[in-house]
């Protein structure tokens, strides 16, 4: 047997029957800087889309990630992690942000961040944790939950599926200077 042979009969294949979305849960800590949270917010991005979400809901989770994540960099610990957690299945994917604070605080709900969280997201909760022991720290969450968009019917799709405004189309006339069709 060659070599290429043996490395092709131990390679594992992929699972058969995966489906298009496979459950997964990923985990990512980075500084509670502001440098550091473009990291949880592509790790976002490129889950989303390996999940094959549509372009505009790949857009505003990363752009839903990036206020969450501010939010809590700006009230986190010196020197603390933030932590980001995705969960992706069939039905969407759910982020929890969270960081350990030097007290009890509450993120405020009347905010502009708050707002674009909650136009972007289906559902949006902060999650708070007293410390387990004295002089512990605290710990402050946020956890978001995207649905994934149904799809659209056909007919639904704004685009011309019939002769009759395919040839409305086409009868527009052409701009100045543009070669004839």
């Amino acid at each position: 047997m060659t070599d290429l042979e043996e490395a092709l009969v131990i390679r594992p294949l992929p699972p058969e029957n995966r489906g298009p979305v496979a459950l997964r849960d990923v985990e990512v800590r980075v500084l509670a800087v502001p440098e550091a949270l473009v990291t949880v917010r592509t790790v976002a991005g490129d889950l989303a889309a390996r999940a094959e979400f549509p372009l505009d809901t790949v857009d505003d989770l990363k752009l839903a990630v990036d206020e969450a994540c501010t939010c809590l960099a700006d009230i986190a610990r010196p020197d603390t992690r933030l932590t980001g957690t995705f969960s992706v299945d069939e039905d969407g994917i759910t982020m929890t942000v969270s960081v350990s604070t030097l007290g009890p605080i509450s993120l405020p709900t009347d905010t502009f961040a708050w707002r674009v969280l909650t136009v972007l997201a289906d559902d949006v909760r902060v999650l708070a944790e007293a410390p387990t022991e004295p002089g512990g720290a605290h710990r402050l969450a946020l956890r978001m939950t995207l649905d994934r968009p149904a799809l659209v019917p056909r007919g639904d799709t704004g685009i011309a599926d019939d002769a009759e405004e395919l040839a409305a189309v086409a009868s527009f006339p052409a701009r100045p200077g543009a070669p004839a069709p």
